[in-house]
């Protein structure tokens, strides 16, 4: 439930619309090799066995790779600028005072995912690679806001 600064939760495709109008988005197609999305110059390709959650992820993903442009060649740096867009899309998707109202009433994987409407590989990114800082506000905001400390 990623949250732009006017409270608003990321939405992929209004944000498509108004920065890449020109750009259509499909999923009507069984993408090959396990690929979860595709981006091409006329469009983004979405696998149509995704669920909701899935496409909301993958189509943020590919527009993170769109706008930073052509991966590099190099296996090494082609790998890291994956991992980078995957970082990229989880923190895009999900924002910390969403993730701290998702975690106060459930810490069981599956059921925080579906709350923050991403899908469990996102939200594994998004924990693993939270900051010292924002470590450090979840647990400060989880403890205060535990029921028994009202």
């Amino acid at each position: 439930m990623g949250r732009n600064k006017h409270g608003h939760r990321w939405h992929p495709w209004r944000y498509l619309a108004h920065r890449h109008p020109h750009l259509r988005v499909t999923c009507e197609y069984v993408l090959p090799e396990s690929r979860k999305g595709l981006a091409t110059t006329e469009g983004i390709y979405l696998d149509r066995r995704l669920t909701q959650a899935g496409r909301r992820c993958t189509l943020t993903h590919e527009i993170i790779h769109l706008e930073r442009g052509a991966p590099p060649d190099h296996p090494h740096f082609a790998a890291y600028e994956e991992h980078l867009v995957e970082v990229l899309a989880a923190r895009r998707l999900i924002a910390i005072p969403q993730l701290i109202d998702a975690a106060l009433w459930t810490q069981h994987p599956y059921e925080l995912a579906d709350e923050l409407w991403v899908d469990i590989d996102t939200l594994t990114t998004r924990v693993q690679h939270l900051t010292r800082e924002e470590r450090a506000t979840i647990i400060r905001e989880l403890a205060e806001r535990q029921p028994w400390n009202n």
